[in-house]
């Protein structure tokens, strides 16, 4: 080791930075190919005379592309490295950005919103990963909570370009811009140094000093490092085997799967992917559609530093209590108020303050804090298969979600379908009550064996 040359620490801590906001960039692509397909809808239905049904698909494919990523995703990060991973998530992310520009049917759109949902699938697990694994103990949750609030920035991002090329209603526009990020991203991971944890799992014991060396400036702290990953990695990933064979395991992937489905039938993706349509029915105009869905993706942002500042002074319970209570109450009076209608102005911005309300709810309890809890409660031999099945539950229940929202509007009405995600918001209240464990301040060890002792869910942070 003495014959590598270590960073100063100032060097280290900018290249630290750098690598750290490259590898977030890939929270922004996602966040890009989940925000631009809204505004889009509405002139490819009218440019292909397609029906609701067919929408649906458009917007759902995506997510079934990413529930295919995520399941081989594991293996490719494993076998081909994290940074290469995170160069395949980027090519498949501008081909199919570019593909969807220039897709002349919809059955050909569908199939490049498949090529998109790769890309995510296979960067929604790795950048996660990758980010964790080059940080150092001191600032790891600031850099994974900066792919997280990425993702919110990305939406955003896809919301004012949507509003931008709504005055022409050029779609293919709204979608292929977002191949030049994705370009920048590509040249972006090219740059970055393999992850310490997968090159010492391949033996690559000189190239992970080097890498870390370069990260920390700390000879120590290397040293120290590297003996921690090698003695982590002699406790092997067998979560398949301990799935079947060890009851309490079983739970916890049960819980990560029910978080998961919590997250996603909150209603938030709906606002997400049918933001036009759902101002729309409130009465407004195009651009003013336009203009509102930028709003959305603005508080989503602003309120996800609410969950950051207090997840670790709050917990992470009573923050989701205030969460879904904030969302069963927002879109329950949306429902109310398209039951009664939207006729005049007062009634539509009140209607608008109530949505964007339950936005603030979603941003600041379920959204980022669910993923927290699911890397929390799996047992360290199954780690990765815990995450695995929660993300691929995320997917499926993702693509439902975005399936289904035009259908329930069709067949239910405005008002019950509102109602609808109201009450499962209280549902979702009363099963984090019962079945949610407190996690703030416990070491994921305790967690552990608080889980393979048999202790109830909710008491496994104790």
């Amino acid at each position: 080791m003495n014959t590598i040359a270590a960073a100063t620490p100032a060097h280290a801590r900018a290249r630290t930075v750098f690598v750290g906001i490259i590898a977030a960039l890939a929270g922004l692509m996602f966040g890009l190919d989940i925000g631009v397909i809204s505004g889009a809808t509405q002139f490819i239905q009218h440019d292909f005379g397609v029906t609701d049904r067919t929408i649906e698909l458009i917007v759902s494919a995506m997510m079934l592309g990413a529930a295919i990523g995520a399941l081989g995703a594991g293996w490719l990060s494993a076998r081909l490295g994290r940074k290469r991973s995170l160069i395949l998530a980027a090519v498949l992310f501008v081909i199919g950005s570019l593909l969807c520009a220039a897709a002349p049917t919809p059955s050909l759109l569908i199939g490049a919103r498949i090529v998109l949902g790769l890309a995510i699938g296979v960067a929604t697990f790795t950048a996660p990963l990758y980010l964790a694994e080059i940080s150092a103990e001191d600032n790891r949750g600031a850099m994974v909570s900066t792919y997280q609030l990425m993702i919110t920035i990305g939406i955003l991002v896809a919301f004012l370009s949507d509003t931008a090329f709504s005055y022409s209603g050029n779609w293919r526009w709204m979608l292929g811009v977002i191949a030049i990020p994705g370009v920048l991203f590509l040249f972006g991971v090219l740059l970055l140094p393999g992850s310490p944890r997968w090159l010492l799992m391949r033996g690559y014991k000189q190239r992970a000093t080097e890498v870390l060396l370069k990260l920390r400036g700390d000879r120590e702290v290397v040293a120290r490092e590297v003996a921690d990953i090698e003695n982590q990695l002699l406790t092997p990933q067998r979560g398949w085997s301990l799935f079947f064979k060890n009851r309490n395991f079983r739970r916890s992937v049960g819980l990560g799967v029910l978080l998961q489905l919590m997250q996603q039938f909150t209603g938030m993706n709906v606002v997400m992917y049918y933001a036009p349509r759902i101002f729309q029915s409130m009465g407004y105009a195009t651009h003013q559609q336009m203009w509102f869905t930028a709003l959305v993706g603005l508080i989503n942002v602003l309120a996800t530093f609410i969950a950051i500042a207090l997840v670790d002074r709050w917990g992470r319970k009573p923050i989701l209590y205030v969460g879904f209570c904030v969302m069963a109450i927002g879109l329950g009076v949306v429902g109310t108020m398209m039951h009664l209608g939207t006729t005049t102005h007062a009634a539509q911005l009140f209607t608008v303050v109530m949505l964007l309300i339950f936005i603030v709810g979603f941003a600041m309890s379920a959204g980022p804090l669910i993923w927290t809890l699911c890397s929390e409660i799996q047992p360290l031999k199954g780690r990765d298969f815990g995450i695995a099945c929660s993300t691929v539950t995320n997917w499926i229940a993702n693509m439902i979600v975005g399936a289904t929202f035009l259908t329930l509007l069709d067949h239910v009405g405005h008002a019950g379908t509102f109602w609808l995600y109201a009450g499962l918001n209280l549902i979702f209240l009363i099963i984090t009550i019962a079945l949610v464990p407190e996690t703030r301040g416990v070491t994921l060890e305790q967690i552990e064996r608080n889980l393979m002792a048999g202790k109830r869910l909710r008491d496994i942070g104790q």
